[in-house]
């Protein structure tokens, strides 16, 4: 009979080691690319276009852009002038700082011109839908600074998450797109945090749920008194538990392009499915930059030129192909940088990949 308890005692024991797994890999997130294809434009110089990709189902936890130049002396033209979660398809977030929205399901992409255009120019959105039985609901934080409006200046600006969530995202966006060589030139992960200079140095590879994003507006030759550069951080909703929610930064940097007219691409992935403590990693955003390098040692530094700018920053695969509409669960995010119609040296091509694990049984 004792014999009989003992047995019967070790089936609930036996039946929790079975089921603990189908638990873990049901709690997992997973991320669907929403890519609804290219927009053309701008079409003239000194002009903007705007896309948006849409979340069917999930919540937007972070997003992209690719572009198309035409020729050399044309693309020195086409440039990103935002790529940031929106209140609707067509709604920005650019009113008073702070939380702004809330369960986000669409992502803004932006293209600018200089004085160079072609019927070519296109840009093409990203939106990263998120679904996770452990994130059900997410809010937009949004910082932003005047500037840069000085010839060949630069101007930082970092979103913070609230106390208590997890950055699971961010973006960047310049306003206006009629100053020509304005733009945002690095969109990425960090810290308010000593260590990182309150987001003045980026995450670095391997560090783990970093709190900020921070964006920086860059310029060339022009000047305007009503420049603005805007950072936007996504972050878990107030009512997410995050003691088992954890993030982990990929980060790459290579060095170039330095040749006017010429482009740079850097790809980064999670760095593996697995480890001793997260059972499986997805990612779910991604940042980019054109620097001076060192980015995660250093205050950020711009790159050699101020003509040089981001044509690209998305999921895609290990060889830099962007990730079509409906992909599931995308392990790479790219950047690309493109030099104007000036050498830049010294200039870095820096790209993030911001990753998730919810596994039940982990965690901070």
């Amino acid at each position: 009979m004792r014999h009989s308890l003992l047995a019967k005692a070790a089936v609930p024991g036996a039946l929790l080691a079975l089921t603990a797994p189908n638990l873990a890999y049901a709690d997992a997130a997973s991320v669907t690319v929403a890519n609804p294809g290219a927009t053309i434009g701008p079409a003239t110089p000194f002009t903007g276009v705007s896309a948006h990709a849409d979340c069917e189902s999930g919540l937007v936890s972070g997003g992209g852009i690719t572009q198309t130049t035409g020729d050399d002396r044309a693309g020195n033209g086409n440039h990103v002038m935002g790529t940031a979660p929106g209140a609707d398809d067509l709604g920005e977030f650019t009113g008073t700082p702070g939380v702004v929205g809330q369960d986000a399901t669409h992502w803004l992409a932006f293209g600018g011109s200089g004085s160079n255009y072609s019927p070519a120019f296109s840009s093409t959105p990203y939106a990263m839908c998120l679904d996770s039985n452990r994130i059900r609901h997410t809010q937009v934080v949004m910082n932003k600074v005047a500037g840069p409006s000085l010839s060949q200046d630069s101007r930082l600006v970092t979103a913070t998450c609230p106390t208590g969530t997890r950055l699971i995202g961010g973006g960047a966006r310049t306003t206006p797109a009629s100053v020509g060589s304005l733009k945002p030139i690095a969109s990425f992960p960090t810290s308010a945090d000593a260590a990182h200079d309150f987001g003045r140095k980026a995450a670095g590879d391997g560090e783990t749920n970093p709190d900020s994003w921070t964006a920086v507006g860059g310029i060339g030759g022009g000047r305007d008194g009503g420049n603005t550069t805007f950072a936007y951080a996504i972050c878990t909703g107030d009512d997410v538990t995050i003691k088992n929610i954890t993030t982990k930064v990929g980060f790459a940097e290579v060095s170039g392009p330095t040749v006017a007219g010429t482009f740079g691409t850097a790809t980064v992935g999670c760095g593996g499915d697995a480890d001793e403590r997260h059972d499986r990693w997805s990612l779910v955003s991604g940042g980019a930059a054109a620097s001076g390098g060192k980015v995660t040692t250093t205050d950020f530094s711009k790159a050699g030129s101020g003509g040089t700018h981001l044509t690209g920053s998305y999921p895609s695969d290990a060889e830099a192909a962007p990730a079509e509409d409906g992909t599931d669960d995308p392990d790479h995010w790219s950047a690309t940088v493109h030099v104007g119609g000036s050498p830049s040296p010294n200039t870095y091509t820096d790209v993030w990949a911001l990753c998730l694990s919810t596994h039940p049984g982990h965690g901070d």
